[in-house]
């Protein structure tokens, strides 16, 4: 058949379909006829047919002409049969079945497109699955309704399985209906120019929408311009599409990418685009993706009136700018809003100019690539022959992902070597071999693994051999070797034939994955249609006339800023520095709290939290405050200081803003998730008032709570809308008459201050000061941290106490990343934790046996199963935590610490999770395998659910679940005691010599020799009051059959006497360390007998070092253990018991008359250095004379201090627990004023130099005043219940900037 008679029957196959194209009841086009079964034979071709009546025209479907349908001569995976619709058709449905009558049909095929019989695209579900469900038998129909409608003139359908008991057989039909667009082609040269007058009106959404096919991989597709002197431009750069906003007019001035989007649009395959306009944003779409980008403020207004297609041409210029980044290609169905602008061009509006030749059909360049797929890819080519000049000349293009692979490799006949042209570190390399020794080596280019197309040329001529990567634009290497460089009888493209013992073709490289065009030989372009037609040379697992890359970064399915590398077959996610791991970027390597932390043992200190974990929103860096029993989040902001106020030039007001420094969506997550949220707000005043009365308008307000916040007109303190101060809350302000002590404007100092404890107006964002103008008004005001305790999602749990119970809550969707992670603690050994399911798709989460944890799901490629298996039993009834995650890569599990357990997902499978059913919690929607016992902190994608709400109004739930110590018990440390609590546990470190949220931190103080700490066992009794009763009966609770002591301690001083105990029957212990620097312990249990003296072996103890010492008795067996040296034991000689036990002395003892002589002198000596953690059986003594002196029964004598000496490294700068911030009180004040802020300072040249002098100053008052109180110290001793300065009147405020969070230091040392 000629080709005008083809072009006539295409034409009436459209007239037909226009014909049978019906419409719905709605009104739209109903795109769904049948487009095979009027064809002509002529529209049909194949690879190959069986026999005549096996034909490719006799493929159609329920139609039994000939052998009943097509079948090839042979199976095999290289068959196809096409179909040519006639013209550019819009396919919605492809319907298959077997041969009539036989045991021929396929199951699983591959469908192809095309607009010109060549260039083949396959398509694809989801980005991945490529192939296509067949048929079970010969006659049943098996339809599949496109995801996404094909627009082409040609299909084709590639075997990929069939019944394995027959051979390849077929009959088809597709679905659709006509495809009518308007097409515009453009050379390089030529363009388009749109002049709006007037401009259209302008409406509250702008598209401009097109399509463009080019084999070109830059071009500039649009530009436009307006009046303002900025402008936009859409372009193709490197396969990929910019988006570009150009301020100025000229094409030298400054670009801004606004976005770039789609990857690999040089395919020569229609490419969907569409720019909208949306007030604030832009949205640019490129296909199926779509990618918001927020735009400048001059650009809300879209007042372009300018647009050129193909070229840049700048306003009021009447010629474009021709360059090579000119567009290339064809363009259709380019609108403007509802404007067709290739439309105007044919009917020759005047608002359009034609520059250059444009044409209104898509005239394409053919080009024939072929995709080396695998490992047995290879192409095989006869050599060429023998020219005049002994040279030759080898030429191809090609594109990969891949950084190393053989491209190329032949013989040298003449020498008996090997050429291997090959591809190594994203290199182009040249190797000439010969017995196992290389002759000759060359390298050229770089990143030649881009994806790009690059082109190779290999030339040899008179001597010279040369290698070319991208010609003019890359590089070349040369090298003259001494032998002729000749190919012999076979070329090898890609790989090498299977057989072994195969002596023409060798590859010690990896093979090459991707795609290769334009094969020349001695400059002649090799045929690959014959090559597919087995008339010239040989390949194996070729897809020819096709190159089927593909983009795995575009869209990026890495997150979180994970970077994304790819290979031919997977795609890798670089997570470092993203604070998220996972082979997706999608789980958060931080906690979501404090709390969190504080139950992984952590202390106070700086901390990444992550609110939402895998969720959107970023981890800030927050101060976790873990010192109380309560774990507060700290949240700076700019300004916590207490500032002096200082009227604006010209202004009745003072304003400040506060800058957090988390971000907005954080800080608002802290406050949701948190229990309770505080914020310190005050101000100092001196004639200056604050509310006045509420009835009338306030004269200072703030702003605070979420977004923009909302204008609050009370104090700290006081409740919202009550326009009041704390002060009027209590009834106790200085006026009766207001409610805020500042608004009795008063000429002496005065405050109002208070914590504001709402969340919903919290943080405070700005703060307007508005009576400071008036003549000797003065203020300061101090807005502290967001202080934030209690993580409600952590301690969300809920109880089931039955298999049939069950929570459920709406469906997930975690279609491409599901996370699931949550605790749980049972004593049942199986049941299901979470299931969820869909029409085939589920995901579950369970128990399946006390030791093992099942993850399992299916997202259409089969089940899936991840197992975890624990070497300790898990229905222990203690807390474990499961976290579980789903990607397009792979599946992990991880069980507590345990290793991850994961399973990789299929390459080419199905990637989205598609469920509709509610969701399980607990149970299943059978009812059956429930789980009975706890489950806590359930998050999914980084969101909590709130499975105590909902277990209130189930019956069989219970919401909370008591019983933590039994997991976190062993976080309470030294002897401190966890107890239960409603939301978690807790320390009691009461019978700890140690303090802290897990009684972990020294109780640490620095002795001098003044200094005594005495315990008070029991208040002495006369014996006369009781004088029937013997002494024994009197003391008999305080009579010690054994001791247990440990203490640590630091000092040079020898002798030293470290703990002493007396008894009222004249018996002691005492711990000391002897003039030859060991360790003494005296025990005399009876009055009538010597003193025993056991002597440690353990030298140097007043070395300045840190030492532990534990001291354990039980009877007249006595064992010493000093730091890590190993135990020693003694025995006494005495009863064993410690009777009438009276005191516990440390320091310097004042009982001396009632010591032997040389104790006496020792005792009388005291104690210089550090002791910490003093345990003496349940007794604290030192903790309780530092922490509560009221209300234990000790006695203080001379300078105690606490300090962190006890601490093993006290000059740690990373402790974060000792970080003192002092910032807020380093400015300079006058009397009766509040500190402030010295950076408020006016000038800070004068600020300067005052600053010197009062340094100057207060050394030398530093230094007198340290000399005198060393003199005071050595003549007199004082008694010290605690270390607390004394206010002055001169100084009537204080900065208390996060006094939460400062331990407190020793005051002469601090103000010195």
């Amino acid at each position: 058949m000629d080709l005008g008679t083809k072009r006539l029957g295409g034409i009436i196959t459209q007239l037909v379909l226009l014909l049978f194209c019906s419409y719905g009841t709605t009104g739209e086009e109903v795109c769904d006829s049948p487009l095979v079964s009027n064809l002509p034979p002529s529209s049909f071709r194949s690879s190959s047919q069986l026999s005549n009546s096996h034909g490719p025209g006799f493929a159609k479907l329920n139609r039994r002409e000939g052998a009943g349908g097509w079948s090839p001569l042979n199976s095999d995976r290289y068959q196809w049969l096409e179909v040519d619709l006639g013209g550019r058709t819009q396919v919605t449905a492809v319907a298959t079945q077997g041969r009539y009558g036989s045991s021929d049909w396929l199951t699983a095929y591959l469908l192809m497109f095309s607009d010109t019989g060549h260039n083949w695209k396959q398509y694809r579900q989801e980005d991945s699955i490529g192939s296509f469900p067949g048929n079970s038998n010969a006659d049943s129909v098996v339809q599949y309704k496109l995801q996404q409608p094909v627009v082409a003139r040609y299909l084709r359908l590639v075997p990929l399985e069939w019944n394995p008991s027959g051979r390849i057989g077929l009959r088809l039909e597709t679905y659709g209906c006509p495809h009518i667009s308007d097409v515009a082609s453009f050379d390089g040269s030529s363009s388009l120019l749109y002049r709006w007058s007037p401009r259209p009106r302008q409406t509250t959404r702008e598209t401009i929408s097109l399509k463009f096919k080019t084999l070109r991989n830059s071009g500039i597709l649009l530009h436009a311009e307006g009046q303002r002197e900025h402008s936009l431009t859409l372009e193709l750069e490197r396969g990929k599409l910019l988006l570009l906003l150009r301020q100025g007019r000229s094409l030298s001035s400054e670009t801004q990418r606004l976005v770039s989007l789609g990857s690999l649009l040089d395919d020569q395959h229609w490419h969907h685009v569409a720019v909208e306009q949306l007030s604030t944003h832009l949205n640019l779409t490129v296909d199926r993706s779509t990618q918001q980008v927020h735009i400048p403020a001059e650009l809300s207004h879209w007042d372009f009136d300018q647009l050129s297609v193909g070229t840049v041409q700048v306003h009021d210029s009447q010629r474009p700018v021709l360059s090579k980044r000119n567009f290339y290609g064809c363009l259709e169905n380019l609108l403007y809003n509802d404007l067709n602008l290739i439309d105007l061009v044919k009917h020759n509006n005047h608002q359009v100019t034609v520059m250059g030749n444009v044409t209104f059909s898509c005239a394409e360049q053919v080009s024939v690539a072929v995709t080396f797929s695998g490992s047995q890819s290879f192409l095989q080519l006869p050599g060429a022959t023998a020219s005049s000049s002994g040279g030759m000349s080898l030429g191809l293009q090609f594109r990969t992902w891949n950084k190393a692979g053989l491209l190329l490799t032949f013989d040298l006949p003449q020498q008996g070597g090997m050429v291997w042209l090959y591809l190594s570190e994203a290199r182009l390399r040249l190797q000439i071999h010969k017995a196992g020794r290389a002759l000759l080596e060359l390298s050229a280019g770089s990143s030649l693994n881009d994806g790009q197309w690059h082109s190779v040329e290999l030339g040899s001529r008179r001597g010279r051999l040369t290698i070319t990567v991208d010609k003019e634009e890359g590089a070349s290497a040369h090298a003259s070797p001494s032998f002729p460089v000749t190919t012999g009888s076979h070329l090898f493209f890609g790989g090498c034939p299977a057989e072994e013992g195969s002596q023409e073709c060798r590859n010690p490289f990896n093979v090459f994955q991707g795609c290769m065009r334009l094969l020349t030989l001695d400059n002649k372009l090799v045929d690959l249609i014959m090559v597919q037609q087995r008339l010239l040379g040989n390949y194996s697992h070729l897809q020819i006339d096709m190159c089927g890359i593909i983009d795995r970064c575009s869209p990026s399915h890495c997150e979180h800023g994970g970077r994304c590398s790819q290979s031919w077959r997977t795609f890798h996610c670089n997570c470092s520095n993203s604070g998220y791991s996972g082979d997706t970027c999608h789980t958060s390597v931080y906690e979501a709290s404090c709390e969190a932390y504080k139950h992984r043992g952590n202390t106070s200190g700086l901390y990444y939290i992550d609110v939402d974990g895998s969720g959107p929103i970023k981890p800030q860096l927050i101060y976790c405050n873990m010192t109380e029993e309560k774990t507060w989040m700290v949240i700076q902001h700019n300004n916590t200081g207490l500032t002096r106020v200082r009227p604006s030039p010209g202004g009745n007001q003072y304003s400040a803003h506060f800058d957090y420094s988390s971000e907005e969506e954080q800080l608002l997550a802290i406050i949701s998730q948190s229990e309770h949220c505080e914020q310190e707000l005050s101000y100092h005043c001196r004639k200056s008032r604050l509310l006045n009365t509420p009835e009338g308008s306030p004269f200072s307000w703030w702003v605070g709570g979420p977004g923009p916040g909302r204008v609050q007109t009370y104090w700290g303190g006081a409740l919202p809308g009550s326009q009041q101060c704390a002060c009027g809350l209590q009834d106790n302000c200085l006026d009766p008459k207001h409610y805020c002590n500042c608004d009795a404007d008063r000429m002496e100092w005065a405050n109002d201050s208070g914590l504001l404890t709402h969340k919903e107006v919290l943080p405070v964002r700005s703060l307007v000061l508005g009576d400071i103008q008036r003549p000797g008004s003065e203020g300061a005001y101090r807005v502290g941290p967001l202080r934030c305790h209690g993580d409600k999602n952590f301690w969300n749990a809920a109880f089931f106490d039955k298999e049939t119970s069950y929570l459920h809550f709406p469906t997930f969707h975690g279609e491409l990343s599901a996370d699931i992670s949550f605790l749980f603690k049972t004593t049942a050994a199986s049941g299901v934790f979470l299931e969820n399911l869909g029409i085939k798709d589920f995901i579950r989460i369970e128990l399946s046996s006390s030791t093992e944890v099942l993850f399992s799901f299916d997202v259409g490629n089969g089940p899936l199963e991840v197992r975890v298996e624990a070497s300790a039993p898990l229905d222990d009834n203690r807390w474990h935590r499961v976290r579980a995650e789903r990607n397009v890569k792979e599946a992990s599990l991880r069980v507590d610490e345990l290793p991850a357990a994961t399973q990789e997902a299929p390459s080419d499978g199905h990637i989205h999770l598609q469920l509709n059913s509610q969701l399980f919690i607990g149970g299943t929607a059978s009812r059956q395998k429930g789980f009975r016992g706890c489950i806590r902190s359930l998050q999914l994608n980084g969101v909590t659910l709130d499975l105590e709400e909902r277990a209130r109004i189930t019956p069989g739930v219970r919401p909370g679940c008591p019983g933590h110590c039994s997991s976190y018990g062993s976080l309470c440390q030294n002897q401190g005691r966890c107890e239960e609590r409603s939301n978690g546990f807790s320390c009691d470190c009461s019978l700890s010599a140690y303090t802290g949220a897990f009684c972990h931190r020294e109780v640490s103080a620095s002795f001098k020799p003044g200094t005594s700490v005495s315990y008070t066992f029991r208040e002495p009794y006369e014996l006369s009051r009781n004088s029937s009763a013997l002494p024994s009966s009197i003391y008999s609770d305080v009579t010690l059959r054994g001791e247990n002591i440990s203490l640590s301690f630091r000092t040079s001083q020898s002798p030293a006497l470290l703990l002493y105990a007396s008894s009222y029957y004249r018996e002691y212990l005492a711990l000391l360390i002897n003039k030859h620097d060991k360790l003494e312990v005296r025990y005399k249990l009876d009055n009538s007998r010597d003193v025993e003296v056991l002597r440690s072996r353990v030298r140097n103890l007043a070395n300045g070092q840190l030492h532990t010492l534990t001291v354990r008795r039980l009877a007249d067996t006595v064992s010493v253990q000093m730091d890590q040296s190993a135990r020693e034991d003694f025995n006494l000689t005495s009863d064993g018991e410690f009777n009438g036990i009276k005191s516990l002395v440390l320091g310097r003892a004042h009982e001396s008359d009632e010591l032997d002589p040389e104790l006496s002198r020792l005792a009388s000596l005291g104690f210089t250095g550090c002791l910490s953690a003093v345990h003496f059986n349940t007794i604290s003594p030192l903790k309780a004379a530092l922490l509560h002196p009221d209300t234990s029964p000790v006695i203080i004598t001379g300078p105690l201090v606490q300090s962190n000496c006890g601490s093993s490294d006290p000059a740690n700068p990373y402790s974060a627990e000792n970080t003192h911030h002092l910032s807020d009180q380093s400015g300079s004040v006058g009397s009766g004023q509040p500190l402030v802020n010295s950076i408020r300072s006016d000038s800070a040249l004068i600020g300067g130099v005052i600053a010197v002098v009062i340094f100057a100053t207060v050394s030398v008052l530093a230094i007198i005043a340290r000399y005198l109180y060393r003199r005071k110290e050595t003549y007199q001793s004082q008694d010290v219940k605690g270390v607390k300065p004394e206010d002055s009147p001169e100084f009537p405020f204080n900065s208390q900037a996060d006094s939460q969070n400062v331990p407190r230091e020793n005051p002469k040392e601090y103000f010195i």
